[in-house]
C-alpha cells in the first residue's frame, strides 16, 4: 500500500561514497532538492547542524524550534518536514547503517545513547562554543566528500564517529542514559515491535519473544522508558497510524485494516483516546510545509 515518500540517499544525487554518504551545506541542499513539498522519511540515517536561520521542525507529529546550535539525529523511517527562513543555513548529512556498521564491526550505530532507545530524543542545543567545534568537524566532511583523496571513505567515516561521541557527549548532560542490560533489552524489544506490531499487540508475545516474564518486560519498560508494555505498543501504532494519515488517499478504513483492527469503530476510539482527536480531525489538522528536504 502506497502511502508518504521514503527517500534513499541516492534520491539526492550524490557522487557519494559508494551511495551510503551524503552531505551538503543547507544553503546548497535546498537549492538543489527543493522538489520535496510534503512530509516524507528516508531509509537512511539523518544529521543535521543549524548555524544560522530560524524555523520549526517536525519529527513523527513533535514540533522543534529550530535556532543556530540546534542539531537534529533520525532515524530510518521518522516522518518529518521543515519550515525554514530564507537565511538558514548549516549542514545536513545521510548514512547508511550498513557503511558504519560493517565498517566498524565490534560496534554498530544503535550503540550510541541518541539511537538506542525508543524513547530517544533527536535534538540537541550547542552554545557558541560547541557550535565552532561541531562546525569544523562537519567542514572537514564536506572537504573529504567533495574531493578524491586517497582513503576517503577511510576518513569520512571516523569524523562521523567522532561526530557521534560528541554528540553523545553532550546528550548525556540532559540525558539520563542507564548502563545496567535493561538497555539491552530495550533494544531486543524495538527490533522485535518494529518487527510484529502490525500483527501482535499483546505484551505477553514481546515477553515471550524475549524469553522473559511479562513482569520484567514491565519492569524494564517502566524502568527505562517510563511507560508500561502495552503504552509503548499502542504509541507504536498510533505513530503509524499517523504516518499514513498523512496520505489521503487511504481511507481510514484502509488504515485501520493494514494496522491489524478488524473493528474500525474499535481502532478510532484507541486512536482518539491517544491522539485526543479522532483519525480524520488529525487528518484534516495537518497543512502542507513551506519547504523541506
Amino acid at each position: 500500500m502506497k502511502n508518504y515518500p521514503v527517500y534513499s540517499i541516492q534520491r539526492f544525487g550524490c557522487n557519494a561514497v559508494n551511495n551510503d554518504f551524503y552531505i551538503n551545506t543547507f544553503e546548497n541542499h535546498l537549492v538543489n532538492h527543493s522538489f520535496v513539498e510534503e512530509p516524507h522519511r528516508h531509509n537512511s540515517y539523518v544529521l543535521a547542524l543549524f548555524t544560522n536561520g530560524k524555523g520549526t521542525h517536525d519529527i513523527d507529529f513533535n514540533t522543534f524550534q529550530i535556532q543556530p546550535g540546534s542539531m537534529f539525529f533520525m532515524q530510518p523511517g521518522q516522518i518529518h518536514h521543515w519550515d525554514l527562513s530564507d537565511d538558514i543555513d548549516g549542514f545536513v548529512v545521510f548514512y547508511s547503517q550498513e557503511m558504519y556498521n560493517l565498517y566498524f564491526r565490534q560496534k554498530t550505530i544503535d550503540a550510541y545513547p541518541f539511537y538506542h532507545s525508543l524513547g530517544n530524543y533527536p535534538e540537541i542545543i550547542l552554545d557558541v562554543k560547541e557550535i565552532k567545534n561541531f562546525e569544523s568537524y562537519f567542514y572537514n566532511m564536506l572537504e573529504e566528500y567533495q574531493e578524491n583523496k586517497m582513503m576517503k571513505q577511510d576518513k569520512i567515516i571516523n569524523i562521523l564517529d567522532s561526530i557521534h561521541i560528541e554528540i553523545t557527549r553532550k546528550y548525556n548532560e540532559s540525558h539520563t542514559v542507564e548502563t545496567h542490560s535493561y538497555n539491552a533489552k530495550i533494544r531486543d524489544f524495538k527490533v522485535l515491535l518494529e518487527k510484529w506490531f502490525l500483527k501482535e499487540k499483546t505484551p505477553s508475545f514481546y515477553a515471550s519473544k524475549l524469553h522473559i516474564t511479562l513482569k520484567h518486560l514491565n519492569r524494564i519498560c517502566n524502568e527505562i522508558l517510563k511507560k508500561t508494555t502495552t503504552q509503548v505498543i499502542t504509541d507504536r501504532i498510533i505513530l503509524e497510524a499517523k504516518r499514513m494519515l498523512m496520505d489521503k488517499k487511504i481511507t481510514v478504513n484502509e488504515i485501520a485494516s493494514a494496522l491489524g483492527f478488524d473493528d474500525y469503530s474499535y481502532f478510532v476510539r484507541i486512536f482518539k483516546k491517544h491522539a485526543g482527536m479522532t483519525p480524520t480531525v488529525f487528518r484534516a489538522s495537518k497543512k502542507v510545509v513551506k519547504k523541506c528536504f
